[in-house]
């Protein structure tokens, strides 16, 4: 796996590809100089931990036959007052859509954050990371 990051002005705004040629945008907050044109690398990887999640989520729920009709997610995160200011904390909200059987959401969401998504499994272990769902019946 492989990404690279091309500087795009004399500041803090980066291109990022990946090997299938996919771009995102990057930028430093304008605190410290950045333009505001891009996503800030903190909150990449918050979608990265949404994103991931939530593919795991969608997978297992297939396998186990369940028809997920709407989905969507919100990551919060607190962070530490430290130089870095890592995270100190992480919560996943999962909302899901359709006709769902509960227990099966709970075994789906539990194996994305504990055992399938790498995203989540490479963070620090003194990062507290919970979640919560909802299910909604109707779209």
């Amino acid at each position: 796996m492989e990404v690279k990051l091309n500087r795009l002005n004399k500041a803090f705004h980066f291109e990022a590809t990946n090997e299938e040629g996919l771009k995102i945008q990057i930028d430093g907050s304008p605190e410290i100089g950045g333009e505001g044109n891009g996503v800030r690398p903190m909150e990449l990887l918050l979608m990265a931990i949404g994103g991931c999640s939530s593919i795991d989520i969608g997978l297992i729920l297939k396998k186990q036959r369940q028809e997920l009709v709407e989905y969507n997610m919100v990551v919060n995160a607190e962070r530490h007052s430290n130089i870095a200011k890592t995270f100190r904390s992480i919560h996943l909200h999962y909302n899901l859509w359709g006709n769902l059987d509960e227990e099966k959401v709970i075994i789906a969401i539990e194996l994305a954050v504990s055992k399938y998504c790498s995203v989540l499994l490479s963070l620090d272990k003194a990062i507290v990371i919970d979640y919560s769902y909802k299910i909604h019946s109707n779209v």
